[in-house]
């Protein structure tokens, strides 16, 4: 038996209710979700630099927000994340995800993080399960 996928609004990137979450709303225009992002000291890796962990949750959120945006539950079941330039603690970012490839089960994205002049922070691909 499958558990049922709830939304508690506890997400660590997406929730209202989570006080140590991240708080971003994404929006979906074209197919595309997308959310802006300002990495604050707390996320910081290195000294100044943000934690590559955070980096991968936001890809992978914006991923799975692509495909939720568009009434279809489902879980993350493999995901690559690349790193092309560090992230600085303060910058704003971009986040955006598409829908690259929709199988009965299987749904491939991408995603990507770029700054406002477009110098890209990220990217990755994920196959997500669906759970319909």
């Amino acid at each position: 038996m499958r558990n049922r996928l709830e939304d508690d609004n506890y997400c660590f990137v997406c929730g209202e209710k989570n006080p140590y979450g991240l708080h971003l709303k994404f929006s979906i225009h074209e197919g595309k979700a997308s959310a802006e992002f300002i990495p604050q000291k707390l996320h910081q890796g290195y000294k100044d630099i943000v934690h590559g962990g955070i980096i991968s949750t936001l890809i992978d959120e914006a991923m799975v927000k692509v495909v939720l945006m568009q009434g279809i539950p489902a879980v993350t079941a493999e995901i690559t994340v690349r790193f092309k330039n560090p992230l600085m603690v303060g910058e704003k970012v971009i986040v955006e995800a598409t829908i690259t490839k929709m199988d009965k089960k299987i749904i491939e994205t991408s995603a990507r993080i770029k700054k406002p002049d477009d110098t890209l922070i990220a990217e990755g691909h994920a196959k997500l399960l669906r759970h319909d």
